[in-house]
């Protein structure tokens, strides 16, 4: 029996269309993945957060600005671990974090911090911006530069050389926390105090100090916590969460001196841990030594 060819070659196109029907797959988009683009995107809401820090001080709503500094420090603290988790840690996202901090955490502050109180101090009430400014650059540039050190110490990756750049924005903004709290508890001599430009070009100088400066300031990230302080840190993060909404400039100031007097035990903390890591590397050299006095010793012939 003979088969015939007209027949079965749109045999063959039908079932070869009903295959491809069956076998349709949809095109894949060519890019990134969304993981790695949400850090990036928590950067930007970060610098726009510092944008309207800025246009705030501009109309006066020192509050506000206040607020937006401290929303753009709250942004730059989670882009960067929300990266490592998703695994979308890239060196444009470094890149791009270093120039929204600079904006948020340097020039933010001090703009806010002239329209508070330097605006009508003269040409030289600017120059403790420009250096608290200069300063911070100098800070977050030493900051990537240290990514690439290999030879930094085990113990040296829980502190930071110097105040981090965040917390420096927050200790700047101090006569702000303070007068907004004067003015709540409508206290004359201390909104003048907070308001007076000596107070301001003191606090800029001490903290642009404080950012270039190599004390080793406690750095959080790496702390193992014991299991026994565990219940006492959630109570104290609580209560503190709570003060901060019943008070939050008052508790704000608090927290800025807190820090400022913390500086102290955190260098004494790492001096005793470099003296420790000192000691155990003089031990295992001498270990060392005298392996060598044994094996020396063995192999010599009597």
């Amino acid at each position: 029996m003979s088969l015939n060819s007209n027949n079965i070659r749109p045999n063959l196109r039908r079932a070869r269309r009903k295959l491809l029907l069956r076998q349709k797959i949809r095109p894949r988009v060519k890019g990134i993945s969304f993981n790695r683009v949400i850090p990036n995107l928590l950067t930007l809401l970060g610098l726009c957060a510092g944008l309207i820090g800025i246009r705030s001080a501009i109309h006066g709503q020192f509050a506000e600005a206040a607020i937006a500094v401290l929303i753009a420090g709250c942004f730059d603290g989670l882009d960067g671990r929300i990266a490592r988790l998703l695994r979308g840690t890239s060196r444009f996202g470094a890149e791009l974090d270093s120039l929204a901090d600079f904006l948020s955490f340097g020039i933010t502050p001090s703009f806010i911090l002239y329209m508070w109180a330097l605006k009508d101090g003269g040409g030289y009430a600017f120059v403790p911006c420009a250096m608290f400014t200069v300063c911070m650059a100098l800070r977050l540039a030493r900051f990537n530069a240290a990514l690439d050190d290999i030879d930094k110490p085990k113990y040296a990756s829980n502190f930071f050389t110097g105040v981090p750049a965040p917390a420096g924005a927050g200790m700047v903004l101090f006569p702000i926390f303070l007068g907004l709290e004067a003015e709540k508890l409508q206290w004359d001599f201390l909104i003048d105090i907070a308001n007076s430009q000596i107070l301001t070009m003191i606090t800029l100088v001490v903290v642009s100090f404080l950012l270039i400066s190599t004390v080793p300031i406690w750095s959080f990230k790496n702390f193992k916590i014991p299991a026994a302080y565990l219940l006492p840190l959630f109570l104290g993060t609580a209560i503190y969460a709570t003060v901060l909404v019943a008070d939050p400039w008052g508790t704000l100031a608090f927290s800025g001196l807190l820090y400022l007097c913390s500086i102290p035990f955190s260098y004494r903390s790492f001096r005793q841990l470099k003296a420790d890591a000192a000691a155990l590397e003089k031990e295992a050299d001498e270990a060392d030594d005298q392996d060598e006095e044994d094996q020396a010793t063995l192999t010599t012939p009597p």
